[in-house]
């Protein structure tokens, strides 16, 4: 059985295309917008989080021109201060983009789950492009709200999960799709985060807060709490206030080859399965989570399983020991299908069939999808009035949305039943209030 990609497929980055028509997708930009007349002209950028991963972003888009930091943490971000110690600094974001907006035309935005809608929202409102590190958003209404205000403001968006700009995702979806291995109806994804403290013994034990820190800022919407060193600057991904845990940290690049592959979107359910080490106030040591999904067209329902915590590949029926499956840190996916199996790579990275031995002879099938420049270029291209980037705000909210289900579903026991329509839960009402976030007076989302 071959499968046909549809249109959406191909709007993966028109990315994946190229010959696809863009108009009334949204997330299109252009530098008639911008003022500029040529896109060899340098673009004004902005970090909203200068350390630890927006360093990492600022440094990867050192093409443009950066103007302004904002980042309430003055040691975390102090490398950046140093490379540009003549720019303005600012602590709060919201200070910076009321003080320097006119100066900026695309924000980076690596600050922690929890203030990434505030942060993205508050620049798209006056028409910046945005580059979000994953999860995207904290809760599933953020990641709406996000998509709603990318087409309505007319910016070129991108989530930071950059298997998705990889050659191996889209080498694991031609091999799909050309149906070598045919109808895949299970798919399992792992890692062995966390790697930062979580359980039972995690307590965010107060302290006085460093010198060095806004603590207020790095709250943002969050209700307020003291300042712990358990939180920040290092852990706060473990603390549901603050980020998604395991799943948030990896999934969206473990998940994305699958999710691009199978064209993922809506399942009707989602279930914890098993959890190890739950934790008071953080997520547990290590859970397993099971999404059901139905027919997609010419493709059978399918059952997709997130493990964390793993200390071990799991054990795949048909794989002989010994046999790789995924990378060598415990990180991948795999694909079963009623014809074979394919696995991955973190990122989508070293795709390959399973077992080994059929890849002695195997040709990989025509390529169909166009070949990325590369995850921040493929943003700053958009930016400059380009195809849509190849994890915009269209493709990236839909699936932070099904995958964030994982994050809520680790506080129940049993089944939760997902209307997406009605972005609700039918058979739990309680567990519809961790849909929407709680904002904090002085904050605001949308």
């Amino acid at each position: 059985m071959t499968y046909k990609p549809t249109r959406r497929h191909f709007f993966f980055g028109s990315l994946l295309a190229g010959a696809v028509p863009t108009a009334g997708f949204g997330s299109v930009s252009s530098l008639t917008h911008l003022g500029y007349k040529s896109p060899n002209e340098k673009l004004n950028f902005a970090a909203i989080g200068a350390g630890g991963k927006g360093w990492t972003d600022i440094n990867a888009c050192l093409t443009e021109n950066f103007v302004t930091f904002a980042d309430p943490d003055d040691k975390r971000s102090e490398r950046s201060h140093a490379k540009w110690p003549s720019i303005p600094k600012y602590r709060d974001y919201r200070k910076m983009l009321d003080k320097e907006h006119k100066n900026i035309d695309a924000v980076t935005v690596s600050i922690p789950d929890h203030m990434h809608a505030a942060a993205a929202m508050a620049c798209m409102q006056l028409g910046k492009h945005v580059y979000v590190q994953k999860p995207l958003t904290r809760t599933i209404w953020e990641a709406h709200e996000l998509e709603k205000a990318a087409k309505k403001y007319k910016v070129a968006t991108q989530m930071g999960n950059q298997g998705y700009s990889g050659p191996g995702a889209r080498e694991c979806c031609e091999i799909i799709w050309s149906g070598e291995i045919g109808g895949v109806s299970e798919v399992h994804a792992w890692t062995n985060r966390p790697i930062w403290p979580q359980g039972p013994e995690v307590v965010p034990v107060e302290a006085p807060t460093p010198a060095t820190l806004d603590w207020d800022v790095w709250l943002g919407v969050a209700d307020y709490r003291p300042y712990s060193p358990n939180i920040a600057p290092h852990h706060w991904r473990g603390y549901p206030e603050y980020g998604c845990g395991a799943i948030g940290d990896m999934a969206c690049h473990i998940l994305g080859t699958p999710n691009m592959a199978l064209n993922l979107r809506d399942p009707i359910s989602v279930e914890c399965e098993h959890q190890e080490g739950k934790g008071k106030y953080t997520f547990p040591k290590a859970a397993r989570i099971r999404f059901d999904f139905p027919a997609r067209g010419t493709m059978p329902a399918v059952k997709v399983y997130w493990h964390d915590g793993m200390k071990a590949q799991p054990v795949i029926p048909g794989i002989p020991e010994g046999e790789l499956l995924g990378d060598k840190d415990i990180n991948g996916s795999v694909f079963i299908g009623d014809k074979g199996i394919v696995t991955t790579g973190c990122y989508g990275e070293r795709t390959r069939l399973m077992p080994d031995a059929k890849m002695k002879d195997y040709k990989l099938p025509p390529q169909l999808l166009t070949r990325s420049p590369g995850h921040y270029r493929d943003w700053i291209r958009a930016c400059k009035g380009g195809d849509p980037a190849c994890s915009n705000f269209s493709v990236a909210a839909p699936f932070v949305s099904w995958m964030l289900l994982g994050s809520i579903a680790m506080k129940y026991d049993g089944k939760l039943e997902w209307d997406a329509a009605k972005m609700r839960f039918t058979n739990n009402n309680d567990a519809n209030k961790w849909i929407k976030p709680t904002v904090r007076k002085g904050w605001k989302i949308a």
